[in-house]
């Protein structure tokens, strides 16, 4: 049995040494294989050249890369030693480098090529500690000792290092030292530490355990009951965010593959046909792109196919709420009939399965083909998917899986059945607890909404050098406060509401929680992103950054002229579809209450930027944002 995850990777390749790990490009074209016992060899090789450099057991090492396949062999390198990982990628900005670096008094950091190296050498007036860069990428180095003279710091190369170290893996005492650390390993060390690059204040250090991440792995079969052995999945996640780096070592537990690409569409698309994968994951918005592609596509179809696609679309809908009134998979938010949901759903499920098979043939055959012969299902994390999006690919066939969880929690706490999924709600990792509290602290009843608490293996050591926030989110029992406002269903499933501190109450009293309404809202083809504001305001109002590309193709249709880019936020017939927009996707019918009407809107036409208004994790900075548009959301409410 093991205890961390090189143990557990050990037994694995022990078992079926020859199964493919690992699938990544080499250069820019053919992806290459790599099997169980390479990697371990490469991992391995990379540890034993790690320990001459000095790294001893709970040593802290920076790794500031993308998804790729170094990345993985650099991880299980530095857990071998018993050391740990500070991961981030390319896009973090300079200050939070420079924070997390100085903070964990990092020695050594992995680089992904020479501009990531550059900017970290330029951070080293105020990093004392650290010593050593490691470059993984070294194209468009010519001269590698000439670029290594021109920097601060050390710089080492990771191919030199990986050649050394199996140079040194000849000598059976290096060999024997190595395993030994591995050997050495307990549940309760830390492997990781997480830096949250949270909306508000200086990023957390999150302290995961090798125990936290075992106990999800071995979890995980309750979500995924027909796993086989070389499944693959192609990650587009960043790899340094806790959901995918759990992706990557649930696919050594499962003896799976795992495919680099990147979460752009057309390389996306291109890595589907090419490897074609069994699972994907991703966040919401990359399946709100992939929605709203196919709505563009449709419009350059003969109005005859539009009109089949929208039928069987529509038939398909039908189909899969009439199949989950008939299978039990309807939320219970309150005691539901059983007999009574199964005669409402046998008739149309009965009457329109033929209909629903002819348009996965006629109608949906070709969006479902680039996915992939293979496709089983996509995973959606990182938010909670809009309940369009999710009947939308429900329509078609297609099944998406919500998953949900922090990175306090290593992440995860819930996902949705594959076999038995009920929309919209979560079912608990086995072995673990949450409870509803309402504002007195008291356990809610099924029904009630409240804030969201949890306790298991997988909640997180606490916070690097900060154990009085540590004890502001874990109470004595061991709870965790998501900070995340839920509701229990009365079969013992959630669905996750909003967050608590987003919540916005206006002068009326009424409270009001803003995301399912901009996730709304983002289902609009013509909106890339919104913005609900409105705290202590009569009503709400909203900042639309439009889809600029969308939206000229839709005034070129109609043959409304127009300026230039600049001059959309301003034009009459551009305020005219977006306040259409606004009142489709916000509206009773779609179940939202006449006070969760957006009143005013004022139009952007420049994206949100990283580090700007959205956070590493491209969530939206609401303080930052309020203070950055003051004079906007001012107007819309003159």
């Amino acid at each position: 049995m093991y205890d961390t995850l090189v143990q557990m990777f050990d037994e694995h390749v022990k078992a079926n040494p020859d199964y493919v790990a690992q699938l990544s490009r080499d250069g820019a074209s053919k992806f290459k294989p790599v099997t169980y016992i390479e990697l371990q060899r490469r991992i391995r090789a990379l540890a034993s050249a790690l320990r001459r450099l000095g790294v001893r057991r709970n040593e802290i090492i920076a790794i500031i890369s993308d998804n790729r396949a170094e990345w993985l062999v650099a991880d299980m390198a530095i857990l071998s030693l018993g050391a740990i990982d500070t991961p981030r990628g390319r896009d973090a900005m300079d200050y939070e480098i420079e924070y997390i670096l100085k903070e964990t008094k990092a020695s050594i950091a992995f680089v992904e090529n020479y501009d990531m190296a550059k900017r970290v050498d330029a951070l080293v007036p105020s990093l004392p500690s650290l010593k050593t860069l490691i470059i993984i990428d070294e194209r468009g180095i010519d001269d590698p000792d000439k670029v290594a003279s021109s920097f601060t710091l050390e710089i080492l190369y990771y191919k030199k290092l990986l050649s050394e170290g199996q140079d040194l893996l000849n000598d059976p005492s290096v060999v024997s030292d190595i395993e030994h650390e591995i050997s050495l390993g307990k549940g309760d060390d830390t492997a990781t530490i997480i830096f949250t690059s949270g909306t508000t204040g200086k990023p957390k250090g999150v302290m995961i355990s090798h125990k936290g991440i075992l106990f999800q792995l071995d979890g995980m079969i309750q979500y995924f009951p027909d796993i086989k052995p070389q499944m693959i999945w192609l990650a587009v996640l960043p790899i340094w965010h806790a959901f995918e780096r759990m992706i990557n070592y649930l696919v050594l537990r499962y003896d799976n593959i795992i495919a680099y690409s990147k979460p752009i569409g057309k390389i996306m698309l291109v890595d589907m046909a090419t490897v074609k994968p069994h699972f994907m994951c991703s966040v919401p918005r990359i399946w709100e792109t992939v929605k709203a592609g196919v709505n563009q596509t449709l419009k350059t179809k003969k109005p005859i196919e539009r009109k089949m696609f929208n039928f069987f679309l529509s038939v398909g809908k039908s189909y899969s709420k009439a199949s989950a009134l008939v299978e039990g998979r309807m939320p219970d938010y309150e005691k539901r009939s059983r007999a009574l949901d199964f005669i409402r759903g046998i008739i149309p499920y009965i009457c329109l399965r033929p209909l629903y098979a002819l348009g996965r043939k006629l109608a949906f055959s070709q969006v479902l083909s680039k996915l992939g012969p293979n496709f089983v299902l996509g995973i959606s994390g990182g938010g909670t998917i809009s309940k369009d999006v999710e009947s939308f690919f429900d329509a078609m066939g297609l099944t998406i899986m919500d998953g949900y969880g922090l990175t306090e929690t290593s992440p995860m706490i819930a996902a949705q059945d594959f076999t038995h999924r009920v929309r919209g709600c979560l079912e608990l990792l086995k072995g673990s607890e949450i409870k509803i509290v309402g504002e007195m602290g008291e356990s809610l009843p099924p029904g009630r909404k409240g804030v969201l608490y949890f306790k298991g293996p997988q909640v997180m050591k606490g916070y690097f050098n900060n154990p009085e926030l540590t004890a502001e989110v874990i109470d004595k029992d061991g709870f965790i406060n998501t900070g995340d406002l839920a509701v229990m269903t009365e079969s013992g499933l959630f669905s996750i509401r909003g967050r608590e501190k987003d919540t916005i109450v206006l002068s009326g009293g009424e409270n009001i929680e803003p995301v399912p309404i901009e996730k709304a809202l983002s289902e609009s083809e013509y909106i890339e992103t919104a913005v609900v504001v409105g705290q202590d305001r009569k009503f709400l109002s909203a900042l639309i950054v439009i889809d600029v590309k969308n939206v000229e193709n839709y005034l070129k249709d109609m043959n409304i002229p127009y300026i230039d880019r600049k001059s959309l936020a301003s034009s009459d017939d551009v305020r005219a579809l977006i306040n259409r927009e606004i009142q489709t996707y916000v509206s009773t019918k779609r179940g939202f209450k006449p006070f969760e009407q957006v009143n005013r809107f004022a139009i952007l036409t420049k994206s949100f930027e990283v580090g700007k208004e959205l956070s590493l994790k491209q969530e939206i900075k609401r303080k930052d944002i309020s203070e950055m548009y003051k004079k906007e959301i001012d107007s819309l409410f003159a």
